[in-house]
């Protein structure tokens, strides 16, 4: 199961600070600032989901992810590299690297990740 672009954005608000509130979320987005009830309905969705988990805290519930962000996007990537290259990864890799919103230095980043994680995995 997926999460929308806006369950994503309270997501990553709930990863980088590990345990999160509603009025966290609220104050770390961008303005305008969504209403506590649609934050509320987007962490209703992504607990129904099974995403996060929360603590009942007196009034106010403390929500805490149960998917790690890693194992998440893992996840949607190989889901887009399945769908829209083929399950081809180098047809991927290419794609970006043919693209010109990449500069030569991005460029050279990614040789630099792909080298050493061929050196890693010869080992």
């Amino acid at each position: 199961m997926n999460l929308s672009k806006k369950e994503e954005e309270v997501m990553e608000v709930i990863w980088s600070k590990g345990k999160a509130y509603a009025k966290d979320i609220i104050d770390a987005a961008a303005e305008p600032k969504p209403a506590a009830t649609t934050i509320a309905t987007l962490l209703k969705r992504m607990y129904d989901k099974g995403f996060i988990d929360y603590e009942q805290q007196g009034n106010s519930r403390l929500y805490f992810p149960l998917v790690n962000k890693d194992d998440y996007f893992s996840k949607e990537v190989k889901g887009m590299i399945s769908n829209f290259f083929n399950n081809s990864v180098a047809q991927f890799a290419s794609f970006f690297a043919k693209s010109n919103t990449m500069s030569v230095e991005e460029l050279e980043k990614l040789r630099e990740v792909i080298d050493n994680e061929i050196d890693r995995k010869k080992k």
